[in-house]
């Protein structure tokens, strides 16, 4: 006899979501007829409260794009935002985070970019490198930060051992994927990433058995636009940076983002982070970690009167869910 069957992570997550925005933003909700949105000028409202004038400032500083469904409560770029941008200013709890994602001593956080008010902020957003590392930048006027070029939702960088290190963050909530990629896309994809993508020029291995477009799927294919990313950022020593890797951070219960969504990758294991993190050169260069075991320590260990630590816990319940493994645990990462 089994137990009862558990709820899909997405009709979990707006169920929770529609409880959160009823209580604390009562006259919000319910945009489009669905209590988990807000409408698309009431983006702001989707962020901590201690946040969202200094989010608003920094966007626009920096003319970062804010993604089309910022006003949706299960948005990855504004569960991001809540969960990081409270940190900016606090190197020390950004610390603990890298230690608890790889181990070793305590690093010493480097800021990243000066912060709204001229403020080091020691985490930045929608990053996309100081170059046109992936051949995708427009020819004519600046690259736009969270739109049209590969962009990391998240970039810290640190001290640790001695090295200068950059994690480039890639952030998901409630994704999953399978639709195959559009064929008329596949020319322009080859002419941009064909030559950056395999060792010793790229973070892919060399190996006759793997074509780019085997990798063309999501979530591989942004993964590895990350990976090129990492790789070329590390090559150039971006900032002064030693080494570059990718820091793919979800949740534990979205098992469904895990699924081998390529059909020439589903003879190589059954999630996709695995076969990813062996698709690599260095598979040391991906690190996938869950939200559940990266904050909820620090969460717990914060005081009663933090705001950050407060909001999360109200707002995403998924991080006291104890049943599902954590990506790590799957990957053996």
């Amino acid at each position: 006899m089994t137990g009862p069957r558990e709820p899909h992570f997405v009709a979990q997550e707006r169920a929770r979501q529609s409880a959160f925005f009823e209580a604390y933003l009562p006259s919000e909700g319910g945009f489009g007829g669905s209590a988990y949105r807000l409408a698309p000028e009431n983006r702001l409202s989707n962020l901590n409260p201690g946040i969202r004038n200094i989010a608003a400032r920094y966007f626009s500083d920096y003319a970062i794009a804010w993604h089309q469904h910022a006003a949706h409560g299960l948005s990855s770029q504004v569960s991001c935002l809540n969960f990081l941008m409270p940190l900016a200013t606090r190197p020390e709890m950004l610390a603990r985070l890298v230690q608890s994602t790889l181990g070793g001593d305590l690093p010493e956080m480097l800021e990243v970019e000066k912060g709204p008010d001229g403020e080091p902020w020691f985490v930045g957003f929608e990053w996309i490198g100081r170059r046109d590392y992936l051949n995708e930048w427009p020819r004519t006027g600046s690259p736009k930060r969270g739109a049209n070029v590969t962009s990391a939702d998240a970039i810290l960088r640190f001290r640790q051992a001695g090295r200068a290190e950059t994690l480039l963050i890639e952030w998901k909530y409630t994704e999953s994927y399978g639709a195959p990629p559009e064929p008329k896309r596949q020319p322009e994809r080859l002419r941009r990433y064909q030559n950056i993508a395999f060792a010793p020029f790229g973070p892919l291995r060399s190996n006759a058995d793997l074509k780019l477009p085997d990798l063309f799927w999501e979530p591989f294919y942004q993964l590895t636009r990350q990976q090129m990313l990492a790789s070329r950022m590390q090559a150039s020593k971006e900032d002064g940076t030693d080494r570059v890797r990718v820091l793919h951070i979800a949740p534990a219960g979205n098992r469904r983002l895990a699924r081998i969504t390529s059909p020439a990758l589903r003879s190589l294991g059954d999630n996709a982070f695995t076969v990813y993190r062996a698709l690599l050169a260095d598979p040391e260069d991906f690190i996938s970690r869950s939200t559940d075991k990266l904050f909820s320590p620090l969460i717990a260990d914060g005081s009663a009167d933090d705001p950050w630590a407060s909001y999360l816990s109200k707002r995403y319940l998924f991080l006291t869910d104890t049943a599902a493994p954590s990506p790590d645990e799957m990957t053996s990462a």
